[in-house]
């Protein structure tokens, strides 16, 4: 997800090494969050940062100009400022005041102010009534207001919950150790890139906080402490939602229209409305063949960070449009790095096949009827040949071996319901499975298993480049243009239990029947009632919950193919020493 706007301009402030107050305040509440929101350009709302954001509405409404404090000496009243950005060039240090109270001069010509910041929550109860990171933010607040000449020796901190004034007085203890932090943050964004810290340790700071999804605080200790996991209790909590609320929104219908209206997408047809979504509640737009999509349509999802996803007609993935993204480079830098070293590619490559192949051996002990007892024992002494290759052509020669026991059972697998009346006559073709042919496919189960590639195929892509990933250079498979390596390796371990699962459901449950594809010479491909049918099943099944080998927690899949795509990035920048497939028992 894209930063909301007040998150876009402070990351400007980052690129140009200048330190904010919301910076200091999230660095003292954890340095991991600073880092992946400043650093790295990763951000999240939830409902806390939602109702924040809304509860300084009137603040954020108009932006006002402080006087200097030579000038504002010569008023003989308080006066109220809401809104003022000032800056201290020295420590290179920025922050907007939700308000400041400027007070008459003193004695000696001097005017005072207060900065009040406001904070959703409920006053803590402790004995100095505030959390250190207020704290800090209203110590910087007093920072720049000295560098312009104002008397300032407390702030106030405002909690809505409890509609509560707490004052923090500016000891020489808190301007210390702001300082510090101010120093801290310099260092890191001079650092360009850096490490990123390690997470908070089974902390109740993770619970509330947005970007958990992002950080993944339990899951990164216990892969880094195997066997010894994160959580005094022993077990990981999951810190974000098990399911997204946000889905895919297909538009599949040729010549179809794209708009905007407002905050929602509104799709035509002749002039006629024929579907409509809110923004909040998509995570993709997929446009499947001739769909025309207007620029302001485009412009409206790049700013929300919904991608734009392109397939043909014939079901090809052919890219994405995307807002620019992650700013921080590094993460691609680390990705490329270990591509170019055979070793740790090679490494890479076995664990996505290792995962792959164990999973299609788990498809096939639950699915096939009767139990094809030789071929999984087949598959079982190639597996162990996995670990012995030496090269990424000997391992893909491995993987084409045992692609071959799994696909010469997966008739076993599939058991349609009868055919009412002479459905199957008519249409010429059923439901029998020999091998796997593509390019194009040649028969319906056939084309089912390559749009379900293309789909996955473009999740998996989506996946990557929410964490920063190239996804067009691999491991396993090897650059080439057009191609997405990288989500291709991804997607080997998620083939069986997404693609070939919702295959199987499909027909096995009449969801889609042999009236639904077309044949034309050796080529088949599924009429546009297949497509909804099979997208119905895919989706379904991305939506279905899974528990997690290591983690042991459940989540559906589309949040374990993202949950893999940020190891993945983890562990190509050390967070993590190693990357494991993902599996199910």
């Amino acid at each position: 997800m894209i930063p909301h706007e007040s998150q876009r301009k402070a990351s400007v402030s980052a690129a140009d090494g200048v330190v904010t107050g919301d910076m200091v305040a999230q660095y003292a509440y954890c340095a991991r969050r600073f880092h992946l929101a400043y650093v790295e350009g990763r951000w999240a709302d939830n409902a806390s940062t939602d109702e924040g954001r809304w509860l300084h509405r009137r603040v954020d409404a108009k932006d006002e100009v402080l006087p200097s404090a030579a000038e504002a000496a010569d008023e003989a009243a308080p006066k109220v400022n809401r809104s003022v950005s000032l800056a201290d060039e020295v420590l290179r240090l920025f922050a907007k005041l939700d308000l400041v109270e400027t007070n008459i001069a003193d004695n000696f010509g001097f005017r005072s102010a207060v900065p009040v910041e406001t904070k959703r929550a409920a006053a803590p109860d402790n004995t100095v009534g505030s959390w250190e990171p207020e704290r800090v933010q209203l110590m910087a607040q007093g920072l720049v207001l000295r560098a312009h000449g104002y008397a300032v020796d407390h702030g106030i901190v405002y909690y809505a919950g409890t509609r509560t004034r707490v004052e923090v007085p500016f000891t020489p203890e808190l301007e210390a150790r702001t300082r510090e932090i101010v120093a801290s943050i310099h260092e890191a964004l001079d650092a360009q890139g850096g490490t990123l810290p390690a997470p908070l340790d089974d902390s109740p700071k993770c619970r509330g906080c947005s970007l958990s999804g992002i950080c993944l605080p339990d899951e990164t200790l216990a892969l880094t402490r195997v066997p010894e996991v994160a959580g005094a209790d022993g077990e990981i909590r999951r810190l974000y939602p098990a399911r997204d609320d946000a889905v895919p929104f297909y538009v599949q219908e040729q010549g179809a229209y794209v708009g905007k209206s407002g905050e929602s997408i509104r799709v035509t047809l002749a002039k006629q409305r024929i579907g409509e979504a809110r923004l909040k509640d998509l995570s993709q737009l997929v446009l499947c063949g001739n769909v025309s999509i207007t620029p302001q349509t485009l412009h409206l999802l790049c700013e929300a960070g919904v991608p734009v996803v392109h397939l043909s007609l014939g079901h090809w993935f052919y890219g994405i449009t995307a807002a620019s993204g992650l700013r921080n480079a590094f993460d691609r830098a680390a990705q490329f790095a270990a591509a170019a070293d055979p070793a740790r590619a090679l490494s890479f490559a076995k664990e996505f096949i290792s995962a792959k192949v164990q999973n299609q051996r788990t498809m096939l002990r639950r699915n096939a009827s009767p139990s094809p007892d030789r071929a999984l024992a087949e598959m079982a002494v190639l597996t162990e040949r996995v670990a012995e290759a030496h090269n990424i052509g000997t391992l893909l020669g491995i993987e084409g071996a045992i692609a071959a026991c799994y696909f010469g059972e997966l008739s076993s697998m599939i058991r349609p319901p009868k055919a009412s009346g002479d459905e199957a006559h008519l249409s010429g073709m059923g439901f029998d499975f020999e091998a796997r042919n593509r390019r194009p496919p040649r028969d319906p189960v056939n084309a089912m298993l390559s749009f379900g590639y293309a789909l996955l195929a473009k999740e998996c892509t989506v996946a990557l480049l929410a964490v920063g990933l190239d996804p067009y250079w691999g491991f396993l498979h090897q650059p080439r243009h057009g191609r997405p390596a990288l989500a291709l390796d991804l997607m080997e371990e998620f083939r069986p239990l997404v693609v070939d699962s919702a295959v199987v459901t499909a027909i096995n449950t009449g969801m889609v029947c042999p009236g639904d594809f077309q044949q034309a010479g050796t080529v088949c491909v599924l009429e546009a009632s297949g497509r909804k049918s099979f997208i119905r099943a895919y989706e379904a099944r991305l939506d279905q919950m899974a528990t997690h080998p290591m983690f042991d927690y459940r989540c559906s899949w589309r949040r374990l193919i993202a949950l893999q795509a940020q190891i993945l990035a983890r562990c190509l920048r050390g967070d993590v020493p190693r990357y494991q497939g993902m599996t199910t028992r």
